[in-house]
Order: structure tokens, then sequence, then C-alpha cells
């Protein structure tokens, strides 16, 4: 397909809601789990230049492998950043210099592409349930919708027009009810809250390269798990929203292609690029498009908000943080609404299996914990054991 072709198809299929959609993910994204970063950073004493460098890192790797991945494939193919592994770093990146923690994100770059190339997480995602891996994206999913009753009793003046709108929007202007919900959101936040966004400076990033020090300590503590809760708590989910929402994603390409440019941005800060999984959920759906073959579009949006984000650096982060909270919780609970109920659909259709996938939510939804790794993985490994060992036993 040629370019001018593509921009045809692009301006056709092109839609305000899908737009909206890329919109949403990315304020989530840089509003909730993004802090989580500047603690890392903090607890590292890195200097503001560096940590400028890894916010434009991670932009732009995420703007790339998104915007490329949705016009190749066609579908919604949301990325993001390891936030688990933003998490071990808050504890680990303190015990080591910068450059040693960049041959750690290395080595996990290297090794999430390797694992793509082989053909093995093809393998191994073939072999999961649907019903197992729709119950631990519903466990995923789960409190985001909670959030938004949480959020009500917080700030009713905020979240109670934003609810009201939404399901209103669902009856007379379906493809446009979360559309709705987060202008009357932002626009109450304006008066009720006194938003001023006066004050914020325009800055470019400039991004810095950081040679890589191999330091066999960091690798192992730094590395090694960063790889493991990458690909167990971002990669997998991430793929089981693509499923889930009737795609059958190129598993082996998108993994191998997140590795390639997370190898790329590592010198510059980046600890990690993967498959998003909760901001994916809401561009997959029927909010972001009634049509599924046109739900790219939410995928090419929010690759162009990260290409903003990460030329201006921190400035556009200042502004998304400057929501409030209970504005930010609320969108993305309403959004991911028709994502948590299709979940929940498919992981209960086969009688048999309902327990399991029950066990399955369950596990996702306590938040349990091991060696790092997310209750997510926990929740799809025993799910996966059981399943397995129903059907051999029970034939």
């Amino acid at each position: 397909m040629n370019f001018n072709s593509t921009i045809k198809n692009i301006k056709n299929d092109l839609s305000v809601s899908a737009v909206v959609a890329g919109l949403i993910a990315v304020i989530v994204s840089y509003a909730g789990p993004f802090v989580i970063i500047f603690q890392a950073a903090d607890a590292a004493n890195l200097p503001t230049a560096l940590v400028s460098s890894w916010v434009w890192a991670i932009s732009i790797g995420s703007a790339i492998t998104g915007i490329y991945l949705s016009l190749k494939f066609k579908q919604p193919i949301i990325t993001a950043w390891s936030t688990p592994g933003a998490a071990l770093l808050v504890l680990g990146l303190p015990n080591y210099s910068f450059n040693e923690a960049i041959g750690a994100f290395l080595l996990s770059s290297l090794l999430i592409l390797l694992i793509g190339l082989s053909g093995f997480s093809q393998k191994i995602m073939d072999k999961i349930p649907s019903c197992v891996a729709s119950a631990m994206l519903a466990g995923i999913l789960f409190k985001f919708g909670i959030d938004v009753f949480t959020s009500l009793e917080i700030k009713p003046l905020i979240v109670l027009p934003m609810i009201i709108l939404y399901f209103l929007g669902k009856v007379f202007f379906a493809r446009y009810a979360v559309t709705a919900s987060l202008v009357i959101g932002v626009l109450i936040a304006i008066f009720y809250e006194n938003l001023d966004f006066s004050s914020i400076d325009v800055s470019v990033a400039v991004p810095i390269f950081t040679l890589p020090h191999w330091n066999i300590q960091a690798l192992i503590n730094i590395g090694i798990p960063l790889f493991i809760v990458t690909m167990a708590s971002q990669n997998i989910p991430g793929i089981a929203v693509l499923k889930s929402s009737g795609y059958k994603p190129e598993v082996n390409s998108l993994i191998s292609f997140t590795g390639f440019i997370s190898v790329l941005m590592a010198p510059f800060g980046s600890h990690g690029l993967n498959l998003a999984a909760i901001t994916a959920a809401i561009c997959t759906g029927s909010e972001a498009n009634q049509y599924k073959s046109k739900r790219y579009i939410a995928g090419l949006a929010a690759g162009t908000f990260y290409l903003l984000v990460g030329i201006f650096g921190s400035t556009l982060i200042v502004v998304f943080a400057t929501l409030p909270k209970v504005l930010v919780a609320s969108i993305a609970g309403l959004a991911l609404f028709p994502a948590i109920s299709n979940s929940l659909s498919i992981s209960m259709e086969e009688l048999k299996f309902r327990e399991i996938a029950l066990v399955t939510f369950l596990i996702t939804v306590s938040g349990v914990s091991f060696w790092g790794i997310s209750s997510a993985f926990w929740g799809l490994i025993v799910g996966a054991l059981l399943h397995t060992f129903y059907v051999r036993f029970n034939k």
C-alpha cells in the first residue's frame, strides 16, 4: 500500500470517538502510572535532564511502536512503558549508577526481542484458554470500574454528571458517550476546581545518550526481573485485550518489534516498551468505533499524542497532572465499562469452566504479588493449570 492510499484510508476511517479514545488512553497513562517513574528517578537522585530524556524515550518509543503496528496490522495496537518495571526501579535504581541501569534496560529489551523472534511467544499465547485470559483481563480492569463510584463519593459534582451523560449517551449517541462525558467533566472541573493552565511553560525535551555499563549484579537484579514482569504483567495481558475484542494479533511480530524499539530507546533512558493492557482496552472496544476494522485509528491517535508528549517533554505531563484525579479515574472507568462487561461475558460463556474463570478473576483482583510479579500473572498461571487439569481428567 502506497503513501497516498494510506492517507486516503485514514481519512475515510477517521472518527472523533476513536481519536478521543486514543487521547483518553494517553491521559490515563500519564496521569497515573507515570508517577512511578518520577518516584524511581527521585529515589536515584537523577538530574532533571536525565529524567526529561527518560520521558522523551518512553514517549517517542510508544509513539513509534503504536503508530507503526496499528498501521501495519490495521488493529488498535496501544503500546506503553512497563509500569511494574518502573515499580521495580523505585527500589532497585538507587543501588546502581544510571549507566549500569541502562545496561540492565538493554538486557531486558534484548531478551524481549529474542523471545519474539524465536516464535515462542506465539506458542505461549495459543495455549492460553480464552475463558482464563478473559477472566484475567476482567480482573485487571475491575478496579477501574470500581474507581468510578469511589470517585463519585469524593467529588459528586464532577463525577455524577459524567456518569449521567455517559448513560444518556449510550442511548442517544452511543459513539460519543465517552467523548461527551469527558467534555462535561473537564468543563465542570475548570469552574469547580479553578483549573489554571496559564503558568505552564512549553519546553522541548532534549534526549541524552547514556553509555551502558555492564554490571553483573545490575543485570541480575534489574535486567532479568524487568524482562519477566514486562512479559508476564504487560505483554500477556496486552495480547489478551486484543483477543477478547475479536482481533487476531501477530504475537511474535508485536513482541519482537516492541523489543527492537526498546533496544534503540534504552540508551536514552527507556526502561522498556510493551503492549498496553488497561489503556488498550479503552481503544479496542465499540466505544472507539462501532466498526472493528476502523478502531486502528485509536492506535494512531494514541501514538500521535505520545509523540507530542515526547517532543515537549514534561510540559504536557504537567497539563495532565493538573486535571483532578477523580476526573481521570472516572473517564478511564467509564471508557472501560464495555471491555469489563465483554471480558466477564466471555469468561463465563462455558458453564463447565466458570469456576476456573472465577478463580482466575479473584486471584487477579486480589493484587497478590510474589517475587515482584503481579497478580495478573499468577491468576493466569493458576487458571491455565486448573483448565489443563480439568480438560485432561474430566473428559
